[in-house]
């Protein structure tokens, strides 16, 4: 069985986002979700809060096996738009993250950074699996004129 990897970028956006589904998990369960607790939270609320976290850190690992999947397909044309629906995904997340931060503490928006900057540059690699020819960079050779 010969595993050849046909896109660079689409395997390191994968590996990113099984990284970002494991420390979001880890996040969650050691800093976040553990502050629920508070006796003010209702359980509806703390239930919700919990199960949302957890869509986004199994959302990170769907993206993750999705991308490393198709850094090894040869068709261009039949990933694009999987690539475009999860680029999108991820805009609107960022959307989100900032309109829900601004909203309620428009001074909380530098905490938002780290986490604005990961994206747009996951994104950046992203974009970039898609400019990237399907002749693994390089142009193909052609017989004409010589």
């Amino acid at each position: 069985m010969n595993i050849k990897v046909r896109n660079y970028y689409y395997l390191i956006a994968g590996i990113l986002a099984m990284l970002f589904a494991i420390t979001h998990a880890w996040n969650g369960q050691s800093a976040v979700l553990p502050t629920l607790e508070v006796g003010l939270i209702s359980l509806e609320t703390r239930t919700v809060f919990t199960y949302v976290w957890h869509i986004i850190t199994v959302e990170n690992l769907v993206f993750g096996i999705v991308f490393i999947l198709m850094s090894l397909q040869s068709e261009r044309s039949k990933i694009l738009i999987a690539v475009w629906m999860i680029v999108s995904i991820l805009i609107f997340r960022l959307m989100v993250i900032l309109c829900v931060t601004a909203f309620h503490e428009a001074s909380a928006l530098t905490d938002t950074l780290i986490d604005s900057i990961t994206i747009v540059i996951y994104i950046a690699i992203i974009i970039m699996g898609t400019r990237k020819n399907q002749y693994g960079g390089q142009p193909p050779q052609s017989s004409i004129g010589q």
